[in-house]
């Protein structure tokens, strides 16, 4: 396992100014590298690295092909054309781009000119592991994730939440075996929330050079606002800081938990944005 979907988060606010690094947090410069190093493959998933990274996602996360990761020396209609080609050649008719500060060429105003869709946006966040506490109401809680039965409560969340497919008995158990062997490595985790004992949240993280990549926070609808995304963020804050993770890097979407984030001591390092093209 490596990485997953961002969490779903996001704000507004300042970047933070050149290479001005405070006691506890790496510079600009190294909290949007690790962003830009960030992706995800799926079990199951196909992914080749030529003019950008392309993975090839299965059909339980809904198929097509997500493109991120450009360090090119040709022009951004060549790495478009490229990234498109492969699509197709893969049987595919949904091409997703993430950009990224990092990415040369930019592609973003040739995804514009092909008529590209604005999807998504995310924000990059970062803070320590630890200094700042999180506020968790009485009757919320969150636990490691360590047994099959609670993996079958996490896929009962992602399912409506993330609109994927759930896991037959088969994927549980394979699934499940990831999750002990990350949790004994120390690579990372899966956190399950609940309110008064009901599990309706949930969220993982990766660890990856000091940094624990925060993702996949998912919470049922009809329990949102009542502080169990606090306690999923607040148990994988500790539990990576047990793991050595000095700093969580967060990429959260700008609809949804921006104002969780801002007050648990996340800052605001830049954006990312998703464009879709249906071939």
């Amino acid at each position: 396992m490596t990485s997953r979907e961002p969490d779903a988060t996001a704000s507004t606010g300042d970047l933070p100014v050149g290479d001005v690094r405070t006691p506890d947090l790496p510079t600009a410069e190294e909290v949007l590298r690790a962003a830009a190093a960030w992706a995800w493959f799926p079990r199951g998933s196909e992914h080749v690295r030529d003019e950008m990274l392309l993975v090839r996602y299965p059909e339980r996360f809904g198929g097509g092909v997500r493109g991120s990761q450009v360090p090119s020396t040709v022009s951004a209609a060549s790495v478009l054309d490229a990234a498109l080609e492969r699509t197709r050649a893969w049987g595919e008719t949904v091409f997703t781009f993430w950009t990224n500060p990092a990415d040369g060429p930019d592609l973003e105003d040739e995804l514009r000119r092909r008529g590209a869709e604005h999807v998504d946006t995310v924000t990059v966040f970062a803070r320590p592991t630890t200094g700042v506490g999180v506020d968790v109401p009485p009757g919320v809680s969150a636990e490691l994730v360590r047994s099959l039965d609670q993996l079958r409560e996490v896929d009962a969340i992602n399912v409506p939440v993330w609109g994927q497919q759930p896991l037959d008995e088969d994927g549980l158990r394979v699934e499940f075996a990831e999750v002990a062997a990350t949790l004994r490595t120390g690579e990372g985790l899966r956190v399950l929330g609940r309110i008064d004992g009901r599990a309706v949240s949930t969220g993982g993280c990766t660890i990856v050079d000091g940094f624990t990549r925060l993702w996949g926070a998912a919470t049922l609808e009809t329990d949102r606002g009542r502080g169990v995304y606090r306690a999923v963020l607040a148990e994988r804050l500790r539990q990576s800081a047990a793991r050595g993770a000095a700093t969580a890097l967060v990429k959260g979407r700008v609809s949804t938990s921006a104002p969780i984030l801002a007050t648990a001591g996340f800052t605001r390092y830049g954006e990312e944005r998703a464009y879709r093209l249906t071939l």
